[in-house]
């Protein structure tokens, strides 16, 4: 693996998201002094919050997987996660509910989600369902070291026994093809398929290695935080400064000072910080221009569908919802050529419906709920530029309540009494490419050793991090990105910490008191 040559004494981490919090945890348990610059008020990134009256948003990820992954981070500075943050594992994971009336609920308890599916489609799928099981189980222990938590340096890397075990397990085959061998009710594949959005490709496009995903949410389990998913950023920042980093937000990163191949110093709009190696977490586009340098590549990038998103604060709920609940459309094929192909907006939507008062009621004003309504929608590359959709938005809202209200939901649009409404129009005003929070897809071509490295030429002590860069898209994969990027500092993982430096250990002063310092 090559890492970064010369001193690293004191890095700069450009970002305060989970991937730019991963990074500054896992150098600090190797050693290494870090500040952290932010251009945001405080911690989160996409992981951020906002309150509506007394409503408190998440405004980014809702689902948290793998926390095991988050507890490594924390276990750096010898934190750890349980003595940090209150999860709360979600039974089930999600409910999905179908065009034909029907619903099952997804359980990640094997028993439990084998009745469930016998109830639902029969003893036959219910088989089919444990050998999917098994399948998903192995195919996650194959990818794990060697395909996702890995620096790659070369495609030649690939060469390795192991992807002879992902071929053989049908890991490059397609994933619709590769579920449905398990599993012939149309609903059930949806329901261990449609994760292939995360990755940005349709579920007939995308290798069966991304069944992973499915792994995480049906096997390993998700989880809900108290407080809401931005407790998780908070509870990291918090750790980091225990450890010692020095955290400066509001601070905007403007340049990179530069002596030949090196970065020197991060210049923000207070003032410079000297440094011997910076960690870049912003958009791949804003990181590539500070550096003065766009790796060259044989084709254009191609960015993940966007996402509309209604934050609606309501003086009621409806009993049909889980924590997290799946509504799927009639339409499938369509829907994935809609959002990856022709960039209209899906007309016989698929939706995520998150009610996160349901484990938190704390999210809201006494008897009141939240609920966070998902429609994926073409990027701006394909569909709708930013200007259209400062036009679109209020009617597509409006489309959304009638939607919602069509599907069980009665008096959904009358129940809200705080609301925000998020289109590509916000995530390219925050900088998003493409318009998109899920950033670079996760087609063959930039997946693995072809996903924009980590590394990049001409510039020997910067690394990059976040969801553009390896592995990808997805909370637990951008915390390895975190530590992925934290070796190529330190040259590898660093025992961590027996304990936690205490408030008043040296160089853990609040993080106020040091906006100037080194």
């Amino acid at each position: 693996m090559k890492t970064i040559p010369g001193r690293t004494d004191h890095v700069v981490v450009v970002g305060a998201g989970l991937a730019g919090l991963s990074t500054a945890l896992h150098l600090l348990g190797a050693g290494r002094e870090v500040t952290i610059v932010e251009r945001d008020p405080g911690p989160g990134g996409r992981a951020g919050r906002t309150e509506l009256a007394d409503y408190r948003l998440d405004t980014g990820p809702t689902v948290l997987t793998m926390p095991d992954i988050l507890d490594e981070a924390f276990a750096a500075v010898g934190d750890t996660l349980r003595d940090r943050i209150e999860l709360v594992p979600l039974h089930p994971a999600y409910r999905a509910l179908f065009w034909d009336g029907s619903r099952i609920d997804v359980h990640t308890d094997a028993e439990a989600m084998a009745d469930e599916v016998e109830r639902f489609a029969g003893a036959a799928e219910a088989r089919g369902y444990l050998r999917m099981r098994a399948w998903l189980s192995r195919l996650y222990a194959v990818q794990k070291r060697r395909f996702i938590d890995a620096n790659f340096d070369s495609p030649a890397q690939l060469v390795h026994p192991d992807l002879a075990r992902l071929a053989a397990l049908g890991g490059l085959g397609r994933l619709d093809r590769a579920i449905g061998d398990f599993l012939s009710d149309d609903r059930l594949r949806r329901v261990f398929s449609f994760q292939a959005l995360y990755a940005g490709v349709p579920p007939a496009r995308a290798l069966a290695a991304y069944a992973v995903i499915a792994y995480m949410d049906t096997v390993a389990g998700v989880y809900f935080p108290k407080g809401g998913m931005h407790s998780v950023p908070a509870a990291m920042a918090d750790a980091a400064e225990r450890a010692g980093a020095r955290l400066r937000y509001a601070e905007p990163v403007r340049r990179l000072e530069r002596t030949g191949s090196r970065v020197t110093a991060v210049l923000t709009d207070h003032g410079r910080i000297p440094c011997d190696a910076v960690v870049l977490t912003p958009e791949l586009p804003v990181s590539y221009r500070l550096l003065g340098r766009t790796p060259r590549r044989p084709v254009r990038r191609r960015y993940s569908p966007s996402a509309v998103i209604l934050h609606a604060g309501t003086d009621r709920t409806w009993p049909v919802l889980g924590h997290h609940t799946l509504s799927f459309g009639s339409a499938w094929s369509r829907t994935f050529d809609e959002l990856t192909r022709t960039g209209t907006l899906m007309t016989d939507p698929s939706l995520l419906i998150t009610r996160p008062t349901a484990t938190d009621p704390t999210l809201a004003p006494p008897g009141r709920h939240l609920h966070y309504v998902l429609a994926p929608c073409p990027n701006t590359d394909i569909g709708p530029d930013p200007v259209r959709w400062g036009e679109l938005g209020p009617a597509y809202r409006d489309a959304l309540v009638r939607e919602l209200e069509a599907r069980g939901l009665h008096g959904f649009g009358d129940s809200i009494e705080e609301e925000m409404l998020v289109t590509p129009a916000h995530w390219t005003e925050r900088g998003h490419s493409a318009g998109t929070p899920f950033s670079v897809s996760h087609s063959f071509l930039q997946t693995g050793p072809f996903r924009p490295r980590n590394l990049v030429r001409g510039t020997e002590n910067a690394v990059l991090a976040g969801c553009g860069t390896t592995p990808g898209v997805g909370v637990p994969p951008v915390l390895i990105s975190g530590k992925l990027a934290a070796q190529r500092v330190t040259g590898g993982a660093a025992p961590a910490r027996s304990r936690a430096p205490g408030r008043d250990a040296p160089g853990a002063q609040p993080a106020s008191a040091r906006r100037d310092g080194r």
